[in-house]
């Protein structure tokens, strides 16, 4: 509750103060941007749904990268030497 208080305490004081004058930017230099219509960058959107293939021979690639990877992964960790050795001293 005391810091609740605080806070409120603070957040009054804070209020009390004058609002800093913050000085405008000035334009950019030039004519000013147009506005374009919005309805040819709309045709250029695909249907809900439909799947836009960007780069397939891309993407095959790093398929095939990634289940090589995965398969490499899927052997021992340790080599049957050091596996016996490590079984050995569990007992």
């Amino acid at each position: 509750m005391l810091k609740l208080l605080s806070f409120c305490g603070l957040l009054g004081l804070a209020a009390c103060g004058e609002m800093p004058r913050l000085a405008a930017p000035e334009p950019a230099p030039g004519p000013a941007p147009a506005i374009l219509p919005l309805e040819p960058l709309l045709a250029q959107i695909p249907a809900p749904g439909s799947i836009v293939a960007v780069d397939p021979t891309g993407l095959s690639a790093r398929a095939a990268r990634l289940r090589a990877r995965a398969a490499a992964m899927r052997g021992p960790v340790a080599d049957p030497a050091t596996r016996a050795r490590l079984l050995a001293h569990l007992g």
